[in-house]
């Protein structure tokens, strides 16, 4: 077993550093209290930066999609950051888990989706129960789903069906 490193690198910290000095920029916390009272103003134009300016939207999407082929770990470095900054975006939703679940089984209408993705110009949200765990393989959707986060960022759904 090897050991497992949980201290920040150098790649980590500068990774952080960029995304901690670009919402500290972008996303005041006055402005992130609009967002969450409703204002949606500050979504878009923070999604376009962090996606095009910094590359984010497609962190975790291999290169051979257009994306940076990086780790869960960074992953880990922006999702800290934003979630330090509360910054609205749909970077949990499309670039963590709608991106991991494309990924799981890459298709043609995928991949183009993942370069949608991974250039920040499409966004994805998950259509799945709060009760799905990842630790089970995603079933069908049989019921009615009345809550999907990062929907209302999402041009496009993911639905769980029976082939």
């Amino acid at each position: 077993m090897s050991d497992v490193e949980l201290l920040d690198n150098e790649l980590d910290a500068d990774l952080r550093a960029t995304v901690r000095s670009f919402l500290a920029e972008h996303c005041s916390p006055g402005d992130v209290v609009k967002a969450y009272d409703g204002d949606s103003s500050l979504t878009p134009v923070l999604w376009k930066g962090l996606a095009s300016e910094l590359g984010l939207a497609g962190l975790l999407i291999p290169e051979s999609y257009g994306g940076a082929g990086a780790s869960a770990r960074e992953a880990a470095v922006v999702l800290e950051e934003l979630g330090r900054a509360v910054a609205p975006v749909p970077f949990l939703t499309s670039s963590v888990v709608a991106t991991s679940v494309l990924l799981a089984g890459p298709t043609e209408a995928g991949a183009e989706l993942l370069a949608g993705l991974a250039s920040g110009d499409r966004t994805a949200a998950l259509a799945v129960s709060l009760a799905t765990t990842t630790v089970q393989p995603l079933e069908p959707v049989e019921t009615e789903i009345r809550s999907v986060a990062g929907a209302l960022e999402a041009d496009t759904l993911l639905v769980p069906v029976a082939t």
